[in-house]
Parts: structure tokens; sequence; C-alpha cells
């Protein structure tokens, strides 16, 4: 018989995308996932396959160095019984010189770039042809994968969905701005795979770093490095919490992570300037979610930074209120993270599920700045020993806060009040623009018995004692309406819970504060004031922030922490509250015009008021919204934008993908930064 020669072949990208929801990935090439079939057609030249004469065998490989023993290539045969350990080639169909085979990898195979090739044999003569390249992904569809989850609608938020909400604010004023993860655009796999090609364990030991590739657990601890550039590994991002950001782009102004990645790409892999928590942990979903394990971004409440791990921040404080001396341990009003789903094999059993995995540089990890992932039962559970960082994570939500009160004559006293930190942990709920309340995965109710046992595991006292029902009470209070370009007022509660009248001293203190706990300038301080209160009786002491105050001396964050000291005259206690108070944006609006459909055009009405009394200069709306916009769109206004006028434009949309989408809106002037706005927008689908 003549030799089996190979003519032509096809991938059937197309179908094969659909079949494994990678189709939106909009790469040219084949993108199939692990443990799950896909179908290629070959064809030959003169003669069509004979089974029992001709014999065909595939061969796939990854990474610099492929070999067996590591898992990264195979070598298998065409057969009738395929195992499901192993990659397989069944026949599908046979017409004439065609001929369809499905190939299925096993759903522990490495994921990354592939290549195949196939050699025909036919008494002993035999030809090798090379068929082309594939990736490989995780399968969270697929129940022997460790990165499967079994709730469809859970899939389609945590691994298909290309845009979310990320929460911020503070915990008594939680908000949320859009984020345009985009994991299926254009480059963005290629990107997250050259991530990982150019990671230091990849350097340092390829061929071993390409067979680890099969456990997400290896690839979250990669990602959670890369995404930061602290270690000097060309990672993706540069974290700056100053306030400083002219040479690059002010943390506040990103609405996505595509631009970010491309930026990192198209500059050799620099880092990109600048990032702050919620942007690390945006990319890092980006990426988990491209390479296909399920992840969502959380962000935790009144977080602390517990640098020497003694799980208690302890604040100097005057008696004016201002901050007497500087601490490394910091409490930031909120910190984001990833959470991303997988199994624990490594582990004991009972910590699968949702692990916590932080790309944000604070303390290194086995000598890199990276941090999980962490399971986040073993957080709740006090489990500080189990892989990785669990300690560090589990500061985060539990530790205590002390505020000392540095009197006069240098004396300190140790105030009292309750423990604030991990509050409204947050994330964005499944197919809801509503936000979910986790709090509960990661700590018992305050106060219970369990959480007692917790602490004792983790041996933790807690210092800080409940709110006292005897004695006086202080709370801080916020007017309705801290809006920027106005003045508000904020006052200082005092209860008086018992049977006699109390007379204390109350001072309040406002100053311009950063996301991450740093105090700047004062802008509002009280005399100190005494007050009597009546038996069982509230009092309020007002402060009024002015705008011409606070106008210059507001970071980019928006914030101002207001601190009130009481001091108690018939006991001589201390007690101090704390409240960090968002100052509003104005908002932006957002309208579309037309009847919103699948390549047809729409238009996009977008308009803001400027809410100063000043104008506002180089003001810039950038616009982005995954199969929306063709990446994103710059509008830069030429004329100052007076006070209290409105700014308004339109713009064209091609809409490429239908279903669900979000427009997602920025602007940037001189005087008024980070200003976020989204509009849901749903596509109906080209008819056919």
């Amino acid at each position: 018989l003549a030799e089996l020669l190979l003519e032509t072949w096809d991938l059937h990208c197309d179908r094969n995308g659909q079949e494994h929801r990678t189709a939106d990935m909009g790469c040219k090439q084949l993108v199939v996932r692990r443990g799950q079939p896909f179908t290629i057609t070959l064809r030959f030249s003169g003669r069509g396959y004979e089974e029992g004469v001709d014999k065909l065998t595939f061969n796939v490989a990854t990474g610099p160095c492929p070999n067996e023993t590591s898992g990264t290539s195979s070598h298998f045969v065409l057969t009738d019984c395929p195992e499901e350990s192993c990659w397989s080639a069944v026949i599908q169909q046979q017409e004439g010189e065609s001929l369809s085979v499905s190939l299925c990898s096993p759903p522990n195979a490495c994921i990354g770039r592939y290549s195949m090739t196939l050699e025909t044999s036919t008494d002993y003569q035999g030809s090798s042809f090379q068929i082309g390249d594939f990736i490989l992904l995780f399968n969270p569809w697929h129940p022997e994968d460790t990165v499967f989850l079994r709730d469809e609608n859970e899939r389609r938020e945590y691994v298909l969905s290309q845009h979310g909400l990320i929460y911020q604010g503070t915990c008594d004023y939680i908000f949320c701005i859009p984020w345009n993860f985009g994991q299926f655009e254009d480059e963005v796999l290629a990107i997250c795979l050259n991530m990982l090609d150019i990671n230091p364990k990849h350097l340092r030991d390829q061929n071993r770093d390409c067979s680890r590739r099969n456990d997400p657990v290896y690839i979250g601890r990669v990602v959670s490095a890369m995404v930061n550039c602290n270690d000097e590994d060309r990672g993706v991002l540069f974290g700056r919490w100053d306030n400083r950001y002219e040479d690059g782009m002010s943390p506040m102004a990103w609405i996505g992570s595509v631009d970010i990645l491309k930026r990192w790409k198209n500059f050799g892999c620099q880092p990109v300037k600048y990032g702050q928590c919620w942007v690390f942990a945006a990319v890092a979903c980006t990426v988990m979610r491209c390479l296909g394990v399920p992840s969502r971004v959380v962000t935790n409440y009144n977080s602390a930074h517990d640098t020497n791990g003694n799980l208690t921040i302890d604040r100097y404080i005057n008696e004016k209120g201002e901050q007497e001396r500087y601490s490394w341990d910091k409490i930031w009003n909120f910190h984001c993270w990833v959470e991303s789903w997988m199994a624990r094999p490594d582990l004991a059993a009972g910590y699968d599920g949702w692990q916590a995995l932080d790309p944000t540089p604070q303390e290194k990890s086995e000598g890199v700045f990276c941090c999980g992932p962490a399971p986040v039962k073993a957080i709740k559970e006090g489990d500080m020993q189990l892989k990785y960082d669990i300690p560090f994570i589990f500061a985060e939500v539990n530790a205590d806060v002390v505020y000392w009160v540095v009197q006069g004559d240098g004396m300190e006293k140790q105030s009292i009040r309750s423990s604030d930190v991990g509050k409204s942990i947050s994330t964005k709920s499944v197919g809801r623009d509503t936000r979910e309340d986790i709090t509960h995965n990661y700590k018992y109710p305050e106060g219970s018995e369990e959480e007692r046992a917790v602490f004792e595991k983790a041996e933790h006292q807690k210092k800080s004692v409940g709110e006292e029902d005897e004695g006086l009470h202080l709370r801080i209070k916020v007017s309705e309406g801290a809006n920027k370009g106005s003045d508000f007022d904020v006052f200082a509660v005092v209860n008086n819970n018992t049977d006699e009248e109390r007379v204390c001293r109350v001072t309040l203190c406002a100053r311009a504060t950063s996301h991450n706990g740093t105090v700047g300038p004062q802008c509002g301080l009280t005399d100190p004031a005494d007050i009597d209160i009546e038996p069982r009786a509230e009092k309020r002491v007002p402060l009024h922030i002015l705008y011409e105050e606070y106008r210059d001396k507001l970071t980019q964050d928006n914030l101002i922490k207001v601190v009130a000291l009481l001091k108690d005259h018939q006991t001589g206690d201390i007690l101090v509250a704390v409240r960090d108070i968002f100052v509003e944006n104005p908002k932006i609006k957002i309208r579309v015009l037309g009847e919103p459909m699948q390549n047809r055009k729409l238009v996009a009405e977008i308009s803001l008021v400027n809410p100063l009394a000043v104008p506002l200069n180089g003001c810039v709306f950038v616009v982005e919204g995954t199969g929306l916009t063709d990446g994103h769109f710059v509008k830069e206004l030429e004329e100052p934008l007076e006070p209290q006028a409105e700014a308004k434009f339109r713009m064209d949309l091609m809409p490429r993908l239908s279903g669900l989408q979000k427009l997602m809106v920025d602007f940037e002037s001189d005087q008024l930064t980070g200003v976020k706005g989204y509009r849901n927008v749903i596509i109906a689908p080209q008819p056919m």
C-alpha cells in the first residue's frame, strides 16, 4: 500500500471554541479546556486511512524541554478504548479521504501552549506532520478538574463574565466602582501565558516550572507574585500610595485590566505605573479567569496590616486627637484581594473551595512578595500553620486596634473601645449588581463561643472589650451630603448610659487621610468642650468641615479621618471614636440611544456637572466596555469646565457580543479625579 500522507487538516477553532466556552477569546487559534474532548479533521492525499493497516500516533508537547515523566509531553495512538487518565485519540467519523478524530487531555494536564504532530506509518514506512498549536486551559466544568465549580451561574460570573464591580469606600459608606476584566479580549491570553514564561521560577528551572502548571495552587502563587514588581521580577504593576502619580496613571484612574496588561506587554514587561490594592487584585482576577480558574475580587473593610505578627495594632494620639508617632502597622480603610476556587490536595481534607490570593506587595512569603493561596476555611478556623500565609490574612480580618492617648505630661493611657477590624467583607453577587457579604466565610460571629476557640488556637487574646452598656458611649455621625465642593458637619455623639449626671470633655479633629491609613494635614479642629449630660441622655458636639479647608488637602482617595476624644472627669477614662468619611464625587450620567443589537451601531450620551466653585482644567473622559467598545475611547475637553456647567458628548458603539454588557466611564481633571460611572446594556443577538 502507498504511504499515508496528510494533505490538509482543520482544527475547527470556532466549533471547539463554542463547546469549550473559549469562543469569545477572539484569538485565531485553538483554545480548549482540559479533560474535555475536541475534534480535528485530517484529510489524506490519494487514499483514506485504513484501520489495521495504517497506524496514527499523535504527539503533544508544552514548554521548552518537554518530556513524558514531567507530564509536559505525550505520545498516544489512535484507539477505540480511551483511558481517562491520559491523552487519547478516538475516531469520530470517516468519509473517503477525510478522518475526524476526537482528542482529549486528562483533567490534570499541564495548562499552556502546546504543539501537536501526527506520525503516520504503513508497512515500516512513515512520515511526521506538524499539525499546529493549541492552548490548554483549566476546566471548571469538569468534575475531575481541581478547579471544578458545580453551579453554572457561578461559573458564568467567576470564569466567563468579563466585567464586574469592586467595592470601595469605608465600612460606613460602601460603594462600588465598575471594572472591565476583559479576560477574553485580544492578546490577553497571550500576555497571561507570557507572564508565566518570564516568572523567576520558570527562568530558574523551566522543566520543573512547566511540569507544575497542572496545579492551580502553583499558578495562583506565581500570578500573585507577578502582578506586583517588588521582586524586580518584571512584574506588571508598580504600587504607589503617596498621592504623587504625575509620571504615570493615578491608581484611581483605571477602569479595566486590559489597558494595564497591554501597556505592560508594549513596554517590554516594564512595570506599569501605578497600582493600589484593587488594581493589583483586579489584574490578578483577569489573569486567573483567563487561565480558567474561577476568581472574584473581595474587599475587607478596616483591614489591618500587622507587620510584627502580634495581632495588635497600636495607635498613639495626643489629647487633640492628632497622631503622635509613626507606626509601621496600618489600618487600611479597605483592602482588596482575590479569591480563587480550587481543591487543595496538598492539605488535609476540608480546605477545598475559595482560596485568598493577595498580589498587593505587603510582606514577603518564602522570600517573595506574594500571598496565598490561603484557604478561607483555614483563616476562619485559625489554622495558622497551613500553606500559605494564613497568619497575615488572619490578622487583616481579626487584629485588635488599641488607641493610646499620650497626655500633656507624657503619660500614656489606653482608651476603651472595641475592635472594628475585618468588617463587611464584600464581593459582587452572582448574576446581579448587588453586594454579597461574605464576612461569615472568614470569621465566626463576634463574641461567639467558636470565635473564642479560634482565637485560643491562634494564641490571640482579644484585648478590646465589647461596647460597654454602662458609663459613657461615644460615636461619630456625619450629616447628609459629604459631597465634594460642599461644606458638611460631623458630630461627636455622647450617650450617658448611667442614672446620674456626668461631666466630660470632648475634642474633635479632622485630617485628610490616605486609603492605606497614612494621615495628612488637619482640615478641622474643635476647641475642647466641657459638657454635662443628664442621666440616660444624648448630646452632640458639632465640627464644621469647610470645603475651603479640605480642598487642597484631600488626596485622590477623597478621605477625611475624624477622631473624637472624650475624657470622663469622674472616672478619668478616655474614650476614642474614629470614622473615615468618604467625600463623594459627582455622578456621571450615561444614556444609551437606539435599540441595542449585536453588530449594529448604538449611541451613548455621557455627561457630568462640575459641582465645584472653580473651573476644572484638563478634563478627560475614558470609556470602555468589553464587547461594546474597541479598546478604550478617550474624549478630551478643549475648554475648562466652568462651575456648575455640564460637559456632554456622544459616541458611537458597535456591540460585538450579545447579552449583558457594561459601559464604564472614568473622568479625570485637575480638581476632580477618579470619577466613575457605568451603565448596563443588554445587547440582543443578531437575527440569523
